[in-house]
């Protein structure tokens, strides 16, 4: 009696290649490591393409210079806070509780060990390589500005909190959030804060900046 057996079919060839957009993250992870260890002169694009599994032809097809390579690790970073506020502070939050969670998403953004490297980096580096100070300040401390001034010019709006310029409003609130322990970790003076020291910070700083503005 003959038995019948099925035929597996093999797939033949080169196995698929990734897209650009995965390639691009790899190489965008890689670059910010280096940038992180060996600043930015020390770093190099063969290095980067090594680090990310890639060669440079591919690097250079996707990213065209080390300047917005390194500009390209900036919008990587502040793109995560930028989802992570506007997903979770809704119109229906609370205001005080909108604002606490604001200001722990910029803690654990411009007070993790990464973010510290970065700033030490474009303040070290700046004169001899203006481009990465314009690259952090256009792709980093502009957009979160934005995104604080925005939510108090929404909440002054609404007549829930009274201040006269929303400029310098946001400049205090994020100096009492940050100044303090980015001052002592940039310094070296101690290591980068846990994510529950930020959240108390967060909250405490909510409280003062609540209590004196609302309406």
């Amino acid at each position: 009696m003959r038995q019948n057996h099925e035929t597996v079919k093999r797939s033949r060839g080169r196995p698929q290649k990734r897209c650009d957009a995965d390639t691009l993250h790899l190489i965008v992870e890689a670059a910010d490591r280096e940038f992180q260890s060996k600043g930015y002169a020390g770093t190099s694009i063969m290095t980067v393409a090594q680090r990310a599994g890639v060669s440079t032809k591919t690097l250079y097809k996707l990213v065209a210079t080390k300047a917005e390579l390194f500009e390209r690790t900036i919008q990587d970073r502040i793109g995560r806070f930028l989802l992570d506020v506007v997903d979770d502070v809704s119109d229906d939050l609370d205001p005080r509780a909108a604002l606490e969670h604001i200001l722990f998403a910029f803690g654990v953004l411009t007070l993790s060990p990464e973010t510290i490297a970065i700033t030490r980096l474009v303040i070290s580096e700046c004169e001899r390589f203006p481009e990465v100070a314009r690259a952090f300040y256009q792709s980093a401390i502009v957009p979160v500005n934005g995104i604080i001034e925005a939510w108090l010019t929404t909440q002054k709006d609404k007549g829930l909190l009274r201040f006269d310029d929303v400029h310098i409003t946001s400049g205090l609130l994020r100096g009492m959030m940050i100044m303090e322990p980015q001052r002592t970790a940039m310094m070296a003076q101690r290591g980068a804060p846990h994510r529950d020291e930020i959240a108390l910070r967060a909250r405490q700083c909510a409280d003062v900046f609540y209590n004196g503005c609302k309406a």
